[in-house]
């Protein structure tokens, strides 16, 4: 007998184009596993009321890997339904929740916005569980963003836990790096006082980004260049300017990590 899936239902918000920052990352940075892959399959837990997201992520891992492949995931069996009609070649939607009711191990798992509603001493076993579904090569890529996916932040794991932390925007709505931190994940949104790391990272992003104002005539983009290229004097940026011209800097996950908590 099949198992009850695990999770609860979100409240189900999306929209077209909401997770491109996302996924553009994805594409980059996971693109080379996804084509190493024998049958790269990834998937989209928790698309929400609509199929948009999955639609979009097929789309855009194409770009990277013609072969693979998308299962959406949703937890409410009427979001299932509605979403069928969406299926294709390439695309499927299955009922199931943190179980990952899959054949397969996924190359990619993407949860974006799904954590949101638990507390954040749940993170850990979710994070633990979604990570022992990954093929061994697999990410997981756990974030949120706002409504129309100017502001998202999101943590990269492999199956040996944590690696990264991403912020990206769209920088012409910036005022500064800080804004960012509405959008922190659940593992971090809560950590952003003093004395904790992903604070002092902000603030110093916001100073660097102060620094910076004078390429403000050159447009954001340069800014943000500036910015980043001095915050990482101090902290571990592991990523370019390629990236960083996307308006986004990744930085190592055991920088931010909370005080208390175990890396794994």
């Amino acid at each position: 007998m099949r198992q009850r899936p695990i999770g609860t239902a979100t409240r189900g918000t999306t929209n077209p184009n909401r997770l491109r920052r996302m996924d553009r990352w994805i594409a980059a940075a996971h693109g080379p596993a996804l084509r190493r892959a024998d049958a790269p399959v990834a998937v989209d837990l928790g698309y929400g009321a609509a199929p948009w997201t999955a639609v979009e992520l097929l789309a855009r891992l194409r770009t990277a890997e013609p072969r693979t492949a998308v299962a959406g995931i949703e937890i409410d069996p009427d979001r299932v339904a509605a979403a069928k009609p969406y299926e294709r070649e390439g695309l499927t939607f299955v009922h199931g929740g943190f179980e990952i009711p899959l054949p397969v191990r996924p190359s990619l798992i993407r949860a974006a916005n799904v954590l949101r509603q638990y507390d954040e001493d749940q993170v850990a076993e979710v994070w633990a569980r979604l990570r022992s579904r990954l093929a061994p090569d697999g990410l997981l890529v756990e974030g949120t963003c706002d409504e129309i996916g100017r502001r998202h932040v999101w943590v990269a794991l492999g199956p040996e836990g944590p690696r990264t932390v991403t912020f990206a925007t769209r920088l012409g709505s910036l005022e500064r790096p800080s804004d960012l931190a509405e959008r922190l994940p659940k593992a971090l949104i809560h950590r952003n006082v003093p004395g904790e790391p992903v604070h002092g990272f902000l603030r110093d992003f916001d100073r660097a980004w102060a620094a910076a104002s004078p390429y403000a005539s050159l447009g954001a983009r340069q800014r943000w260049i500036a910015a980043v290229r001095a915050v990482a004097a101090d902290w571990p940026v592991v990523d370019g300017v390629r990236r960083w011209r996307q308006g986004e800097v990744t930085v190592d996950w055991e920088a931010l990590r909370p005080d208390d908590r175990p890396s794994g």
